[in-house]
């Protein structure tokens, strides 16, 4: 019976039974290649377009995060938040769908500004409430109340409050 190699490199000693499970081999041996070469890279593609994860992230305006929110959105990206900091529009990925967050992590909020001095009360009051649909209960009614009157700094909120307040805690790897 002729090895795997003698398969591929030399021609087997004889033909009838050898050559039959020669060829049946090799046609096996090229099947079990195809399929986990398939499965190795077809998974990973698909779970990889679906996460997107937040490091550091000190935030940034408001028009450039809301196009980012809007594009993970519509297609269906699910967004973990583990880095050590999340301020200001940071924290507006909380209201996405399917986000997690974890519990080190800290929260930074404040209201909106104009490069940290108050909007207009009616610029103001537009785009508090811009901030606050993209905030769960009981976050929102909490900002609204408090967290969007502070406009030099932020309030510090561990990730493990927000847990508490019902956003979902990110598996750990």
């Amino acid at each position: 019976m002729p090895s795997f190699a003698d398969c591929f490199i030399k021609t087997p000693p004889s033909a009838g039974n050898a050559q039959t499970r020669c060829t049946s081999r090799t046609f096996s041996a090229l099947l079990i290649v195809v399929a986990l070469v398939s499965a190795v890279y077809a998974v990973p593609r698909a779970e990889a377009q679906q996460l997107y994860v937040v490091g550091s992230d000190r935030g940034g305006y408001l028009h450039d995060r809301l196009a980012e929110l809007e594009n993970l959105k519509r297609n269906g990206i699910q967004v973990e938040i583990r880095g050590r900091v999340c301020f200001s529009t940071c924290t507006m990925f909380l209201g996405l769908p399917g986000t997690c967050v974890d519990p080190d992590t800290i929260f930074g909020f404040h209201g909106p500004s104009r490069s940290g001095r108050r909007l207009a009360d009616e610029d103001f009051e537009f785009f508090s409430r811009v901030m606050a649909d993209y905030y769960p209960e009981p976050l929102k009614s909490w900002f609204m109340n408090k967290a969007r009157n502070r406009i030099n700094g932020v309030y510090k909120v561990k990730g493990s409050e927000i847990i508490r307040m019902g956003v979902p805690a990110c598996r750990t790897a």
